[in-house]
């Protein structure tokens, strides 16, 4: 029997290589997608055949709707050449950009920014994707723990995220019939590179966070891409339309 092959955005760094490796490690072959550090994607790719599985890395940007159909041929023949399979079984939806911005100093570009990349481009490239998403795959959208709590600064971020949290639940309604589940797996503040590194890198806002969750730390990516390898296993199959927040306990 063929490995079980995912589909995972932003694959090249942070949540998204984590996710790669999780599940790379459960046999699971990958297509990911960077947006333009090719080198990077590549070493990543290196260390998912190192642990067994196979991997190919596709170039995307999904703030560009309109590339999404050649990015969907390209999918098909990878599937075809490099998996010998038609269909794939996982979508993560992972691959963001970080803002951080009071609701009065939001500019119409940053909002726009943030409403193509993590709103409508997930939304229009998951609708794209459909056709090549086997009967009884999975979605994952990726949100925010910023949904449930409301520091100041992610009003713009947060209401794209709360919109994809909203939209998961449909999806899940429609495609419940072909035996897929969708799920919102919503992540705490997190020690990477995201939004200039400041959890990770500052460790004043690393002691905050950690001060403000029931765990007593700081997220680290294994604990993502961990939680999104528990929703794509055996353990998963019965979850649908829900929101996962894997948070430690932040502000609980």
């Amino acid at each position: 029997m063929s490995n079980r092959i995912a589909i995972i955005t932003g694959a090249s760094r942070g949540l998204g290589k984590s996710a790669a490796l999780h599940l790379a490690a459960q046999g699971v072959d990958i297509i990911g997608t960077y947006h333009s550090n090719a080198q990077e994607a590549q070493n990543v790719r290196g260390q998912i055949e190192a642990l067994g599985a196979r991997a190919t890395m596709l170039q995307l940007d999904v703030g560009i709707s309109s590339s999404f159909d050649g990015f969907a041929e390209q999918v098909a023949a990878s599937l075809n050449a490099d998996f010998g399979a038609q269909r794939f079984d996982f979508l993560v939806n992972n691959a963001g950009v970080g803002a951080h911005a009071s609701f009065a100093d939001t500019s119409e570009a940053l909002f726009d920014q943030l409403l193509n990349v993590h709103f409508k481009g997930t939304f229009f490239l998951t609708q794209t994707l459909l056709p090549l998403i086997g009967d009884g795959g999975r979605i994952i959208n990726i949100s925010s723990g910023l949904t449930r709590f409301s520091p100041v600064g992610y009003a713009a971020y947060a209401s794209m995220k709360g919109a994809v949290e909203v939209w998961t639940r449909y999806l899940a309604q429609e495609l419940g019939p072909r035996g897929i589940n969708v799920n919102t797996l919503a992540p705490g503040a997190i020690a990477t590179d995201f939004g200039g590194g400041a959890v990770r890198d500052n460790q004043a806002v690393n002691d905050w966070v950690a001060s403000n969750t029931a765990m007593g730390r700081a997220g680290q990516p294994d604990d993502i891409g961990a939680a999104v390898a528990m929703l794509l296993g055996e353990g998963g199959r019965w979850i649908t339309g829900q929101r996962i927040e894997a948070s430690g306990g932040m502000f609980v």
